[in-house]
């Protein structure tokens, strides 16, 4: 794609200075891409969607869609782009509804990179249902007290705060299903606090939590907009973590797909390139195909929220249709290269794990048919 080719070519230098040989090792180690961090935030990146006013680069999704995009298809695939992924537009309920306070006091620092804010919301016996969760934040007076437990909280031990929701209200005492919880920028480094590592397929540079909260304090200047209103202010950014995902998906395809072509050419079995194979290149030119496709949804989805127009619709389409895609291209670039295919040091047999996940995350692909099928087609709803 070439929307936005100033902030391609600046993420591109960036990432240029990290090869493959840093994103195996932070894969194999199981290690925080610190050093490419600091080097996007230094490059402005990170904050590259946060308002001027508090530091940011005040850009839209667009743009941050770009920078994702290209993060991913250097070779850093989901290990770099979930390093900086919550940075980037992660903290949109605290820009849109947070008090001017609390924007001066944490957007400054996320901008900088200087704080790195996780995001509790998924509950073990809750899922999908976001409605269902547990964990409460029970008022003693001065403050609020956390108690309860998220999983999949990415970047967890490397985090100062955490943007968690929590219910308020106890759920039999509100009037609608999404009554009752409310978003809480939370200290995360505390004695309250139990975090816990989940050993998982893969995107291992970055490490996803299991977190426990045992009667953590929170201010009462830490909430986000309104008490028992919290819900809303989720849903405000899920439009724009579907089209971030879908760019991430997009740019590890795309880098699934280089490395498949540039062995291809080279490879040489029965005295000639096996790229000459139709059995080899037309599963390519696919693949092209369908990340292009993709391509057009996810800029058309990112034009729309930028607009400020109803992209429901396209911002679920562009997740589905980037997480197909980037999977078939890393699945055929395994296939490519055959045996070696399986051997960590041509990388692809890592980005045939992070592009499955984009399968899974950060909702999976039938809950995007769901929403089109119900929102869309006007069909009944199937849940």
């Amino acid at each position: 794609m070439s929307t936005h080719p100033e902030v391609r070519e600046g993420v591109r230098a960036v990432c240029s200075r990290f090869g493959p040989e840093y994103w195996r090792a932070c894969d194999r180690e199981h290690r925080f891409p610190q050093e490419f961090h600091d080097a996007m935030a230094a490059g402005g990146w990170i904050g590259v969607a946060i308002p001027e006013a508090y530091g940011g680069g005040g850009a839209g999704i667009s743009e941050a869609a770009a920078v994702m995009e290209e993060v991913a298809a250097s070779g850093a695939a989901m290990n770099g782009a979930s390093a900086i992924h919550l940075s980037v537009f992660g903290m949109n309920p605290v820009v849109k509804h947070g008090s001017e306070e609390t924007r001066r006091r944490y957007l400054l620092r996320v901008a900088d990179g200087s704080l790195q804010v996780a995001f509790g919301v998924t509950e073990p016996d809750a899922g999908l249902d976001t409605t269902a969760i547990t964990t409460t934040a029970r008022w003693d007076g001065e403050r609020y007290l956390v108690r309860g437990r998220k999983v999949w909280t990415s970047k967890a031990p490397y985090c100062d705060k955490v943007l968690l929701l929590v219910r308020t209200t106890p759920r039999e005492q509100v009037t609608t299903r999404t009554g009752g919880l409310s978003l809480l920028l939370a200290d995360l480094q505390r004695p309250e606090v139990t975090i816990t590592p989940i050993d998982k397929l893969g995107r291992n540079a970055v490490v996803s939590c299991e977190v426990v909260y045992d009667d953590l304090p929170v201010d009462a200047a830490d909430l986000v907009g309104d008490r028992d209103h919290g819900f809303r202010l989720i849903l405000d950014g899920l439009n724009p973590e579907r089209i971030l995902i879908a760019a991430e998906a997009l740019g590890t395809g795309r880098a699934a797909l280089a490395a498949a072509v540039s062995y291809a050419k080279e490879r040489t079995v029965f005295g000639r390139p096996i790229g000459r194979n139709q059995g080899i290149a037309f599963p390519l030119a696919e693949a092209h195909m369908r990340l292009h496709a993709a391509a057009l949804v996810v800029a058309d989805a990112a034009a729309r929220y930028d607009a400020g127009e109803p992209c429901g619709e396209q911002a679920n389409t562009a997740k589905f249709l980037a997480a197909e895609a980037a999977f078939f291209a890393a699945d055929r670039a395994v296939q490519t290269l055959g045996g070696f295919g399986y051997a960590t040091e041509y990388d692809v047999s890592r980005y045939f794990t992070e592009a499955r996940l984009m399968r899974l995350a950060p909702l999976p692909q039938e809950m995007v048919l769901n929403h089109v099928a119900e929102h869309v087609l006007g069909l009944p709803r199937s849940y």
